[in-house]
């Protein structure tokens, strides 16, 4: 019995490979009690959809994890994870630029109105910088838990260039002060920007300006009041006429872009400044993990996330791997915390069966607590399951498991 186990993190409670680790601790038990001596074989892919969670991911798939100490959100030092495997990085901007390393998040003093204002994405291209210095060229930012709302102008500060003000004063960071701002200088950009080759991994199809746009939509989110969206939005539209000024009406054009609204902005600069490619986070993912290949010769593969809801089929991690499986015709099934899908939703999604964690534990607030246990116990349920599968052949196996795992 060969299973692969895809799945992406349970938010608050378990990591990717934690959750994969879990899983696969229970289904070789489960598996075992029934069938001693049985052959079982788990291959653990951790996935993500392209946010928190795609730097595991990559270290999963076979990228080296480096590190480097760039500015944080608001300008302490902070200790940032990236991956690399020859030529290519994966970036994943929260883990420089994100929320979590806020400092107050932990103890809820932030993020605050002061915080939404004055948040910088600048660590995020002083990563960029650290993978350039190992010599990447293709590189990999995935977007998503950001702090900023800054329009990726602390992404271009990272990279060499200075924001300036009328009176020739470098601007500091954080979205607000772009209200300031007069014209830019790239005479230290990173020159070797111009021989790579960046992907936007993301989902997020705003633009960076207006009701829709960055400050407005998640502005509120990293601690902006009303009066402070609009005087985001309007520093991130200054922001937009002077670069637009300093390269060329595609800055302009970039504003508009599907996508350029993605964490705080920094969507908009990898577009406008970085020529970035905008792809699904998921599909990024998946193909860097190769999972479709690894797919190939398996009898099973289990996906899920936290929480499957009406935003999971937007594209989410689950609804990826459950599209991938069905290329290679490969039973697919759902492990959540909880799900508010209806059957016919989930049946139409593709998956053979649903486990939730509140199957097994009504209390929610102990399902996020005890997630890892909880994990085990329905990983031994799927396996004892498994041990009813006829596996004399791959073609018989996975008819079967389609038939057994219907639940």
């Amino acid at each position: 019995m060969r299973v692969v186990i895809a799945p992406d993190k349970f938010k608050g409670s378990l990591s990717a490979p934690e959750v994969a680790s879990r899983l696969a601790s229970g289904l070789r038990s489960g598996f075992a009690a029934k069938n001693p001596g049985e052959g079982f074989e788990a291959t653990l892919i951790p996935v993500a959809d392209g946010g928190e969670g795609t730097l595991d991911a990559a270290v999963g798939s076979g990228f080296t994890r480096r590190s480097a100490t760039v500015t944080g959100p608001l300008g302490e030092p902070v200790t940032a994870e990236f991956a690399v495997r020859g030529g290519e990085a994966v970036i994943e901007m929260a883990a420089a630029s994100g929320l979590a390393v806020l400092p107050g998040f932990g103890d809820g003093t932030a993020p605050n109105p002061a915080t939404a204002q004055n948040a910088t994405s600048q660590g995020t291209g002083e990563l960029i910088r650290a993978a350039l210095d190992l010599g990447c060229r293709h590189i990999i930012l995935g977007v998503g838990g950001s702090a900023n709302t800054d329009g990726g102008a602390g992404v271009l500060q990272g990279l060499g260039a200075v924001l300036l003000d009328a009176d020739g004063q470098e601007l500091p960071g954080g979205g607000a002060a772009l209200a300031r701002l007069d014209r830019i200088d790239f005479s230290n950009f990173d020159v070797r920007l111009e021989a790579t080759e960046f992907v936007l991994a993301s989902d997020v199809d705003n633009p960076l300006l207006g009701r829709t746009g960055a400050a407005a939509i998640f502005g509120p989110q990293k601690g902006a009041t009303p009066d402070d969206v609009a005087t985001l939005d309007a520093a991130l539209a200054r922001f937009v006429e002077v670069l637009a000024a300093e390269i060329g009406s595609e800055a302009q054009d970039a504003a508009s872009a599907p996508g350029a609204g993605a964490a705080g902005g920094v969507g908009y600069i990898a577009i406008a400044a970085l020529h970035a490619a905008r792809r699904p986070g998921i599909d990024v993912v998946l193909e860097f993990t190769e999972l479709e290949e690894r797919l190939a010769d398996a009898d099973l593969v289990i996906t899920g996330e936290g929480s499957l809801d009406e935003q999971s089929l937007l594209g989410k991690t689950p609804m990826g791997v459950a599209r991938a499986a069905a290329r290679t015709g490969t039973p697919v099934i759902a492990v959540c915390g909880r799900s508010t899908l209806s059957p016919e939703q989930l049946s139409e999604s593709g998956f053979e069966s649903v486990h939730a964690l509140t199957d097994v534990e009504a209390n929610v607030a102990k399902c996020i607590a005890e997630a890892g246990p909880l994990l085990e116990e329905l990983g031994r349920h799927i396996g004892v399951r498994l041990t009813e599968i006829s596996a004399s052949t791959q073609d018989a196996a996975r008819i079967d498991t389609k038939e057994h795992l219907n639940v």
